[in-house]
C-alpha cells in the first residue's frame, strides 16, 4: 500500500491552492496583486501549481510607487519575462500628475499611502471583482481581523464588522456591483512558513531579501537605505553598513536591519531568533496604534 509524506507545508500549499481555484471558479475578474515582495513571489508559485500548464485566469498587478527599490523593479520584470504571464502596472506618479492625490511633504514624506487611490483607480478601470494578495495574519494585528474572503464596499472600504463566517474552506464571494473582495491565500502562513517554502521550492528572490553592504542614514531609530527619495539633508549622516531587508515596499518607508544572512538558512535561524515582527521595519505602521486598520478602512492592500 503506498504511503504519503503530508508535512504542514503540504498542508499550507493545499489550502491556498484551493483558495486559488476557488478565486477562479467563483470570480469573473480577479487580478493577483504583486508587490515584487517575497509572499507575492510565493503567490505566483502557487499559482503556477494551481493551473499550470495552462495560463494565469487573471492578471498580475503591481501598484507602483515610483520610490521602489531597484533590485525589486529588476526582478519584477525578469519573473514576468520568464513566466510569460500579463502584467498591469498602476502608477502612483500618474495619479500625482492627475491631482488625484497630493504628494506629501517634509522629512518623513512617502508615498505609500497613495497607493490606495492609484489601487481603486486600477480595479475601477479594469473592472476587477476579486484581488489576491499576499497578506498574513501573523504580519499585524489588523491582518489578523481580516478573513481569507475579505468584502470590500464599492467605495474599496473594509469594515472589520461586516466580516462573513468562514467554516471548513467553505468561502463566499458573493458580492453586489461595485463590491470586490481581497482574497489571501496566505493568510494563515507565518514569516517563517513563507521562507521555509521558499527554501523547498528553490525560489528566487530580489537580492535585497539578503545581507548585503548599502549607503544607510539613521532615521527614527531605523536603518533607510540612502536615497534622494528620503528627503535627506545635513542631519542625515550616511555610512555603509552590512543589512538586509525583511519587508520590501516603498523606499521611503521601509527599513533594513543588520545582518549577515547571506543564505536562506541562515535567514531561516535569524527568524527563529527574532522578537520582532518584520512589520516593525515599515515606518508607516508606526504613525499610530491603528494606521494599518485605518488605512485598509480606506481600502488599502
Amino acid at each position: 500500500m503506498s504511503t504519503y509524506n503530508f508535512d504542514y507545508l503540504d498542508e499550507l500549499e493545499a489550502e491556498a491552492i484551493h483558495i486559488l481555484r476557488e478565486v477562479a471558479g467563483q470570480f469573473e475578474k480577479p487580478a493577483l496583486l504583486f508587490s515584487g515582495g517575497k509572499d507575492s513571489i510565493t503567490l505566483v508559485r502557487l499559482a503556477e501549481k494551481a493551473f499550470r500548464p495552462g495560463k494565469f485566469p487573471f492578471p498580475l498587478v503591481h501598484i507602483d510607487t515610483g520610490h521602489n527599490f531597484e533590485e525589486t523593479i529588476t526582478y519584477r520584470d525578469q519573473m514576468i519575462e520568464s513566466i510569460g504571464e500579463r502584467l498591469i502596472i498602476g502608477s502612483v506618479q500618474e495619479s500625482i500628475d492627475q491631482g488625484k492625490v497630493i504628494e506629501q511633504n517634509g522629512k518623513n514624506a512617502s508615498r505609500n499611502a497613495l497607493q490606495t487611490v492609484t489601487l481603486l483607480d486600477t480595479i475601477a478601470k479594469h473592472q476587477f471583482d476579486a484581488c489576491i494578495g499576499g497578506a498574513r495574519r501573523d504580519e499585524e494585528k489588523a491582518r489578523a481581523k481580516e478573513r481569507i474572503f475579505s468584502v470590500r464596499d464599492e467605495f474599496g472600504s473594509w469594515d472589520p464588522k461586516r466580516q462573513r463566517p468562514e467554516l471548513w474552506n467553505i468561502y463566499n464571494g458573493k458580492i453586489h456591483k461595485g463590491e470586490n473582495v481581497r482574497v489571501f491565500p496566505i493568510s494563515n502562513w507565518t514569516e517563517l512558513d513563507v521562507w521555509n517554502y521558499i527554501r523547498r521550492e528553490k525560489i528566487e528572490l530580489p537580492s535585497i531579501y539578503f545581507a548585503h553592504e548599502r549607503e544607510v542614514i539613521t532615521r527614527n531609530g531605523q536603518l533607510m537605505a540612502a536615497s534622494p527619495f528620503l528627503n535627506m539633508d545635513a542631519e542625515d549622516v550616511v555610512f555603509r553598513k552590512q543589512v538586509r531587508f525583511r519587508t520590501v515596499g516603498d523606499m521611503s518607508c521601509t527599513a533594513a536591519v543588520e545582518s549577515e544572512a547571506t543564505l536562506i538558512d541562515d535567514i531561516i535561524s535569524e527568524i527563529s531568533e527574532s522578537k520582532i515582527s518584520e512589520r516593525g521595519a515599515r515606518l508607516d505602521d508606526k504613525v499610530s496604534e491603528a494606521a494599518m486598520e485605518d488605512r485598509k478602512k480606506g481600502g488599502y492592500f
